[in-house]
């Protein structure tokens, strides 16, 4: 095959595998995904897959080697294996290949490997549970032991890190420690420990393991015994109580709270690993801890907590922060923490910045971005941007870029989301969530809604390759809408199933459907007729794609062939080997088909399709395919998977270059930005820039304030360094001073030394001499006796030689005559021996003759029987003959039987595809069912409730009936009336429609007016701006004049200047143009003229009926403001008269007498002051006007409240009035 696929990139990480994280150097990283592992370099972000084994059922643990050369790999299958890699090797070779021998041994749940790299460890799964030790290098099973029994879960296992043959064993009531000895492993301690579920531990030293429970407890064994133990966390807050209870609901809907109180809060320590300062372990959901040692003995302090953060693209920020840690990794330098949750989430964070930001909790980040966490039900592609966008049932929508390997934008919803499509443009998602069909905007940071449509649930949607419709699936009908106006354009109804899939043609002539009905249909999405169709009911169609010239359409189904359909008929059938094609796209060039598997791999098929099953097979994820694209310029292959990883293949050639591009692309860089965003980050940016500014002005004035303290210390310091250096000198004179006595002191004590040295020296000589002397005088007197006690031995050995020699002699003589006896007897015995072969040959010529009579008569006797044997063999033979018939024609049945059995399997494999899809459907059915169950009980109680209503609303009938009856008869007479009063009701009725009409007439020719009052403005506004124009003409014309006439003595320069006047300001052109202009005008004038006095009259009119409607209205509010006047003018009087009453005659008398001189006191001069009178007066005056204003305040209250009630009491006259119910 000339195309070939390679794995790009990955974006996922596949939960459920045991130690999934392991750092291979300071800055790679190992972790399963998909049904490969992923070497990930951290800063450069390049990625190297390590693919598994094929037709395995998925990995189980990880493990790497002390010396980071070697992973193992366990994978789940028939019989479960270990893979060991060389991770040295560039593409990661297999080195060996380890099983359960003899054992049948379905999982490895977890493993380890020695300090020395040597041996490992293999906990195989229940029910049998047990622990294998191999010298894996040689393949040999070193000693098998049963770890635990049925009932007992093992979690993990691990080396002592000093020591090859002791191993660790840990689990649910189970804390083992095994030793290798004599060719088995033997447990070295016995404890009773089944209430505790211990989940992790790790080695702390040679002696010392730390191992962690779900209770929240870390536990401390020595040589195999419990020495101390201590909780995580001292006491669960209410955050963590109210993670850990949400937790627990989630996991444990259907199971009873086993603990009780605090202990249901507690966090689990899931995950533990050990570095020089201490240990690491997880603290309950979302929570890391750091223990450091203590200078105390077997003390352990926790240092630090580190969280994950909430996630803010999520709708429950908080969700991110209740995930559980499953492993810890630190890296070698011990720099990096690295993590991984139950999610599918990795988190790293280095431990330096941690410490730094010791009295605040630190937070993890995303190792590279945030993967999803369930089945992905969504892919699309886009042409103008390299961007990819995926849908899951984790309620998110991501866009991922796969030119550079990153996440651009994520965004969580309420609902679930089924099906996602990308714009040719790359700025516009749409995205089929479970209640509604969205279209949304692409923006620079966010993924926001604009449109939406009713439809629920929708499993397909696609974007036409022009992007001006797109099509969306709802059940069996698939709607075409416009991407501009949002129309319903077309409805293609047709399958009697669901529609599974969805493509466009290259000129978006055609669409093509397949759906579970075992139908392919081809319409034109112009006129929505159907071009072709070709069912088959036997296969339920998942998957479809199109050819680039649509001529032949490719579908893959439950019936496990992929076909090729051209004029409605299946033109050729590739089988798939027992396996199910979930999906399918072919390239742009045509020269290859690709098809994803529901165990996960990919097949490349080369077009024209093959007669024979030719086709290279790849491991891509762990569970099915459920999405499959090929990008525009066929340089990429992309493919999701419902284990929630996203794979990016490189397609290239044999030789290894990239398929050869038909046009160049050029992504677009383009983004969405709204207005109030951009004005948002335009203000903030300017209030950062005089943020900025601002500080620095701070800082300058800071740094002179430093600069000036600073000076300021330097020279108290410098003084301080002065003085103390003084006081140093007089302390060093007195030290040398002292150190001087001291020597004398010392010189007389050395020689007092010495002395006595001299003297105990002299002493000891002496005695050591004496000593000595004593010593060799001994060691004469043991030298004589050594040479005694030798000159003994050599004569005793000398008698012993000659003694040994005499009895040599004796025995040589004696052995000699035994031997002369011994010849004598054998030829004696040779005599006799010889009369006896004699004697034998006469018997065995005698029995020889016996014999052959013997055999005569056996032989006689024996042909008999042979004759009747024959004779028997006949009969037997002729019914042998018949039973090999009955045999022939019973295994021609078998045989029959055989193929009728294997087309049943096949069957059955097909209808077991068929259940699985069709049991998705039914918990989808199941869950429409509930609600409509939810829907029904609350109907059928309003329905008890209502029929309890009729039964009270038909006692109340028959009362009623009793009582229409009787005014039925009282009613009689007066229908005569009713029917005249209704007369003259739609007598009024028709009058009343007569003055709606002409009431919407008028607001007609009222509308028409305004239209034309705005034209009228518009034009006079641009009559204005002439008049301006021509003004400012005249400014300058009166200018130009004015000069001119300056040359009124001079007639020649005079002429020169009008000349000029003339040929500036007028145009033969433009005085032709103002001729005609005007009479133009002067037409459309006069016209425009007719026509507005004809609505002034129109106007006036309606004008006069109005007033004559109000008038009757004003005339009666002025009689009624009359009277109020006449009232307020009654009271003005009152008022008088009571002030006239309340002032005493002197005053009253003053008053008249001040009337009488007035004329005097009208002016008086400034030096005089005014009487007492007058202010009197003056003061009476001001009272009296301060009550006018009062009075007048109260009419005008008075007035508008009449105004008020006559609003209220009678509505305007442009208001519609109510139609008559009759």
């Amino acid at each position: 095959m000339a195309v070939i696929a390679q794995s790009h990139y990955i974006f996922g990480l596949r939960t459920g595998v045991a130690n999934n994280l392991c750092f291979f150097d300071e800055q790679t990283v190992i972790f399963p995904c998909g049904n490969n592992c992923v070497r990930y370099n951290i800063d450069q972000r390049w990625q190297r897959f390590i693919p598994g084994t094929e037709r395995s059922q998925g990995m189980q643990a990880l493990a790497i080697s002390a010396n980071r050369r070697y992973l193992a790999v366990s994978e789940r299958g028939e019989r479960g294996t270990i893979t060991v890699y060389d991770l040295q090797h560039e593409q990661s070779r297999k080195r060996k290949v380890l099983s359960g021998g003899d054992v049948a041994v379905q999982e490895f749940v977890c493993m380890a490997f020695s300090p020395d790299s040597k041996y490992l460890i293999g906990q195989a799964g229940g029910p049998d549970w047990i622990l294998f030790y191999w010298m894996w290098e040689k393949q040999k099973v070193m000693a098998t032991v049963k770890a635990t029994g049925v009932s007992n879960p093992i979690n993990q296992v691990s080396f002592n890190p000093q020591d090859n043959t002791q191993v660790c064993v840990s689990g649910s009531g189970v804390f083992k420690l095994f030793r290798y000895a004599e060719g088995a492993l033997k447990q070295s301690n016995f404890l009773k420990l089944e209430s505790q579920n211990f989940l992790s531990h790790t080695w702390m030293s040679e002696e010392r393991v730390i191992v962690g429970t779900d209770t929240g407890k870390l536990m401390v064994f020595e040589s195999g015994d419990l020495r101390w133990e201590m909780n995580v966390i001292t006491k669960p807050t209410a955050q963590d109580a109210e993670r850990s209870a949400e937790r627990q609901m989630e996991k444990r809907k259907s199971e009873d709270s086993k603990t009780e109180g605090v202990s249901a809060f507690l966090p689990r320590v899931t995950a533990i690993t050990s570095y020089s300062k201490g240990f690491v372990c997880s603290a309950g959901l979302g929570t890391v801890c750091l223990f450091e040692k203590t200078e105390e003995k077997d003390v352990y302090r926790k240092t630090r907590e580190i969280q994950i953060p909430p996630d803010p693209c999520s709708n429950e920020p908080s969700l991110a922060e209740r995930q559980e840690i499953v492993s810890l990794c630190i890296s070698p330098s011990e720099e990096i923490l690295v993590t991984s949750t139950d999610r599918g989430q990795l988190y790293s964070i280095t431990l330096s910045s941690a410490e730094m930001s010791k009295g605040e909790r630190a937070h993890f980040e995303f190792l590279s971005h945030s993967f999803h966490s369930n089945v992905i039900t969504g892919l699309s592609i886009c042409i103008r941007k390299p961007l990819i966008a995926t849908c899951s049932l984790d309620h998110s929508v991501r866009i991922w870029n796969f030119e550079n390997n990153v996440l651009e934008l994520s965004k969580e919803f309420q609902e679930e989301a089924f099906s996602v499509a990308l714009h040719p443009s790359g700025l516009f998602l749409l995205v089929g969530f479970s209640d509604k069909l969205r279209l949304m905007n692409l923006l620079m940071d966010d993924i926001r809604t604009f449109k939406e449509f009713t439809i629920r649930g929708c499993r397909e949607c696609a974007f036409s390759h022009g992007g001006h419709m797109f099509a969306a699936v709802n059940g069996n009908i698939i709607h075409i809408y416009s991407s501009t106006t949002f129309e319903n354009l077309l409805n293609l109804k047709g399958h009697n199933g669901k529609v599974r899939a969805i493509v466009w043609s290259t000129d978006d002539s055609r669409l093509v459907s397949c759906g579970m009905d075992g139908a392919v249909y081809e319409w034109n999405s112009l006129t929505s007729k159907r071009e072709s169709e070709n069912v088959l009911k036997s296969c339920s169609y998942t998957a479809v794609t199109i050819s680039p010239d649509a001529k032949s359409i490719f579908a893959v189904g439950t019936d496990c062939t992929l076909k090729e359909i051209q004029d409605c008929q299946i033109l050729r059938e590739v089988a798939a080997d027992d396996v199910t094609y979930t999906t399918i796209a072919m390239s742009r060039s045509g020269r290859v088909l690709f098809a994803g598997t529901s165990i996960g791999t990919v097949r490349a098929i080369k077009y024209p399709l093959p007669m024979q099953k030719d086709w290279i097979e790849y491991q891509a994820h762990s569970g099915p395919v459920t999405k499959m694209v090929i990008t525009f310029d066929d340089q990429f292959l992309l493919t999701v998977s419902e284990d929630g990883c996203l794979l990016i293949w490189k397609i290239i050639d044999k030789e290894g270059r990239g398929l050869r591009r038909d046009k160049e692309i050029s992504y677009a860089e383009e983004i969405l930005v709204t207005k109030s965003e951009l004005e948002e980050k335009n203000q903030i940016m300017l209030e950062l820039k005089t943020r900025v500014e601002e500080l620095k002005m701070e800082n300058e004035y800071q740094l002179r304030l430093k600069d000036m303290n600073y000076n300021k210390r330097i020279e108290e310091l410098s003084e301080k360094s002065n003085q103390e250096i003084e006081s140093l000198k007089t302390k060093d004179q007195i030290m040398k001073t002292e150190k001087e006595k001291q020597e004398k002191i010392h010189r007389e004590a050395m020689a007092e030394v010495m002395e006595k040295h001299s003297k105990e020296l002299q002493d000891f000589e002496s005695t050591s001499n004496q000593k000595l002397m004593l010593e060799y005088e001994k060691y004469q007197e043991l030298q004589l006796n050594s040479q005694n006690i030798q000159e003994d031995y050599e004569r005793q050995l000398k008698a012993l030689e000659e003694k040994q020699s005499h009895s040599l002699e004796e025995l040589t003589l004696f052995y000699e005559s035994k031997l002369q006896e011994k010849i004598l007897i054998l030829g004696q015995s040779q005599d006799e021996l010889q009369q006896q072969m004699r004697a034998f040959d006469e018997t065995k010529k005698q029995m020889e003759e016996d014999g052959d009579m013997e055999i005569q008569d056996i032989r006689i006797r024996y042909e008999r029987k042979l004759r009747e044997e024959k004779e028997v063999n006949q009969r037997l033979k002729g019914e042998t003959g018949i039973m090999r018939k009955k045999f022939n024609s019973l295994q021609k049945e078998i045989d029959d039987r055989n193929v009728e059995i294997e087309r049943l399997k096949g069957e059955q494999h097909k209808l077991h595809v068929v259940i699985r899809s069709l049991e998705k459907d039914i918990v989808g059915l199941k869950k429409e069912i509930q609600e409509r169950d939810e829907t029904i009980q609350d109907k059928e109680r309003r329905i008890y409730d209502l029929k309890k209503k009729i039964q009270e609303l038909e006692k109340f009938k028959f009362v009623l009936d009793y009582k229409i009856k009787e005014q039925k008869k009282q009613i009689e007479p007066r229908e005569n009336d009713v029917k005249d009063m209704k007369e003259q009701i739609q007598e009024m009725e028709g009058e009343l429609e007569q003055f709606h009409k002409r009431n919407s007439h008028m607001e007609l020719n009222i509308t028409d007016l305004k239209l034309k009052l705005k034209t009228a403005e518009k034009e006079l506004n641009k009559g204005t701006q002439r008049v301006r124009d021509v003004e400012a003409l005249v400014r300058r014309f009166k200018i130009d004049l004015h000069n001119c006439v300056g040359f009124i003595q001079e007639p020649k320069k005079l002429k020169n200047s009008i000349r000029e006047l003339y040929s500036r300001y007028i145009q033969q052109s433009d005085v032709v143009e103002i001729v005609g202009m005007d009479a133009d005008i002067q037409r459309e004038f006069s016209r425009q003229r007719e026509h507005l006095e004809h609505n002034v009259a129109s106007l006036k009119r309606k004008l006069a009926k109005d007033t004559e409607v109000h008038r009757t209205d004003n005339v009666k509010i002025m009689k009624e403001n009359v009277s109020l006047i006449k009232e307020i003018n009654e009271l003005r009087r009152e008022l008088r008269l009571t002030r006239g009453q309340v002032q005493d005659p002197r005053s009253q008398t003053a008053i008249n007498k001040t009337i009488k001189s007035s004329a005097d006191l009208r002016a008086p001069t400034a030096g005089e002051s005014p009487p007492a009178s007058l202010v009197v007066r003056l003061n009476f005056e001001q009272e009296a006007e301060r009550i006018i204003q009062l009075q007048r305040v109260e009419i005008q209250r008075l007035r508008q409240e009449i105004l008020g009630q006559t609003h209220c009491l009678r509505p305007p006259s442009t208001a519609k009035l109510p139609a008559i119910v009759t």
